[in-house]
């Protein structure tokens, strides 16, 4: 900030040194170079200015439509002072051409600290009334040409002179319009470290030493070329950081978000939002985009806006699927929905856990190469999971190598979760046998299973955390599956008891557990009626 504070202060005290030393405001009088010069800085202008017109409209944000308005008729005027260049458009120096840039500063000015002026919660010009805005300069532009064209009185002033009088009075005006809207808009980077509104308070500093160059400069020596090389400086700055945002949000509206009013901003990731979960949701079913994309076109979304929400949404459905992968589609749903189930800690809850690893894991893995050992463990996951997961609605709280920790009734509510752990436990002994009669060399599926209390929630620290379901509940289901046999279902007397009469059981006898105190009733389950 103080290297750009200092680099500011340089034309202010280049034109001092050449007003105090008039032998260094030389003379150079280039009728071509001035042309081309003043008509393509304003040419480009004019390019920002419609850009942001029309990204102002698309969003109704009234601070960014107030700046184009700044931009539009700084750029209107100057083209207009482009005429004035003697035997390029015209034989002679015309007076109205002449102090059409200054006109234009003292309007730009107006329309920057009215755009500085624009509050959260406040109402800006509706869009009936900017349309009436934009016409208004139009016409004011239409009409200065027309009098300069037809030289009229009003308009004239003495040979040799760039600012009329009264042009010299709103000077001073025109300056302190730009000092405050270029404070405020220093103050929006500070909250925002964005680069478009540092450039816009950049460049109305710079406008405002134009104006004061315009007021002293004398005709076609330096201090005169000094305003027309500061109004390029300072459109070219806005239009280079333009460029910058635009290359990196790929969208015109998204280009100018630095400006945007917050409740515009707001306003628009709630649009998005909404739209980014229709594209996701119909990429998640294979379904066609075109109808969705033409939907969006024509409530108003730019060609690029929506080729922008279609590039998000490819990559949040990419996202997604990977999410899902380790998460679990309804683990994934509910935090998509219920985003506060994300943060740690957690609430006592009555679920039932099923543990189930491969017995003789160990030694199968020994001798054998890595591939073949995890072909072996994805065959299994890959019949075990539907069954957990899409048949049964259980949750996977987490895989372990060869075991697996599955939780019923832990996010949706599952009043049946017992029966819906038992039906897995016999589905996963059963796809234990089926895919041991093709590899019987392969390890065997040994089941607990366990109902009660447990706290479901999120467990970890910084970053990095886990859903989890902690208690003697789910140390019991993990007991039990150390104690099964090779393609047995284990269940304690708590899950039993709220499967009378649905499951035929085994009765295996009270067995010691690690980390409780008394035994505890242990039964095999052999099959569901349900």
């Amino acid at each position: 900030m103080a290297v750009l504070g200092a680099l500011l202060l340089l034309p202010a005290a280049g034109l001092v040194l050449l007003l105090a030393v008039p032998s260094l405001d030389v003379l150079w009088e280039n009728h071509p170079s001035h042309f081309w010069l003043v008509l393509s800085v304003a040419v480009a202008n004019v390019v920002l200015g419609v850009l942001t017109s029309e990204a102002a409209s698309q969003r109704g944000d009234s601070r960014l439509f107030l700046v184009s308005l700044a931009l539009l008729a700084s750029a209107g005027f100057l083209a207009l002072h482009a005429l004035a260049t003697p035997g390029v458009v015209l034989e002679g120096p015309n007076a109205g051409f002449q102090i059409a840039t200054p006109i234009g500063l003292v309007l730009a000015a107006g329309f920057a600290a009215a755009s500085a002026l624009q509050r959260e919660g406040g109402q800006g010009p509706s869009m009936k009334v900017q349309r009436g805005i934009r016409l208004g300069l139009g016409v004011l532009l239409a009409a200065w040409a027309i009098a300069s064209f037809g030289k009229l009185d009003v308009l004239q002033h003495a040979p040799g002179e760039e600012a009329p009088p009264i042009l010299r009075l709103l000077a001073p005006v025109a300056v302190g319009l730009y000092a405050f809207a270029a404070v405020r808009y220093l103050d929006l980077y500070r909250e925002r470290r964005r680069t478009l509104p540092l450039t816009v308070a950049f460049a109305f500093v710079l406008l405002a030493e134009a104006m004061i160059a315009v007021v002293f400069g004398r005709s076609w020596h330096a201090t005169w070329w000094e305003w027309h090389v500061l109004m390029a400086i300072a459109f070219g700055s806005i239009l280079l950081a333009s460029r910058s945002e635009y290359r990196r949000e790929r969208s015109v509206t998204a280009t100018f978000g630095g400006l945007y009013l917050e409740r515009t901003l707001e306003r628009v990731d709630r649009r998005h939002s909404e739209v980014l979960g229709e594209l996701v949701e119909a990429m998640r079913e294979d379904a066609p985009l075109t109808p969705l994309l033409e939907r969006l076109r024509k409530q108003g979304f730019g060609a690029d806006e929506v080729a922008m929400l279609e590039r998000s949404a490819r990559e949040l459905a990419r996202m997604d699927t990977l999410f899902r992968r380790y998460v679990g589609p309804r683990l994934a749903d509910r935090l998509r929905e219920e985003p506060a189930l994300a943060e740690l800690g957690g609430s006592e809850k009555d679920v039932t856990v099923l543990f189930a690893d491969l017995q003789g894991f160990t030694s199968f893995s020994e001798g054998r190469p890595a591939d073949e050992v995890i072909q072996m463990v994805n065959a299994y996951w890959e019949g075990a999971v539907p069954i957990v997961v899409e048949r049964e609605g259980g949750l996977i709280e987490r895989f372990a190598g060869d075991a697996i920790m599955a939780v019923f009734n832990a996010l949706d509510d599952q009043p049946d979760h017992p029966l819906r752990a038992a039906r897995a436990g016999l589905a996963m002994r059963d796809l234990t046998e089926e895919i041991a009669s093709r590899h019987p060399s392969w390890p065997r599926f040994r089941i607990g299973v366990n109902t009660g209390p447990a706290v479901i929630g999120n467990v970890g620290g910084g970053d990095q955390r886990s859903f989890a379901a902690i208690g003697d509940t789910t140390n019991v289901a993990a007991r039990l599956q150390s104690s099964a046999l090779p393609g047995q279902v284990l269940a304690s007397s708590s899950t039993i008891e709220r499967l009378e009469g649905i499951v035929d059981v085994r009765s295996v006898g009270p067995r010691s557990l690690k980390g409780k105190g008394e035994d505890v009733d242990v039964f095999e389950l052999v099959r569901t009626h349900a």
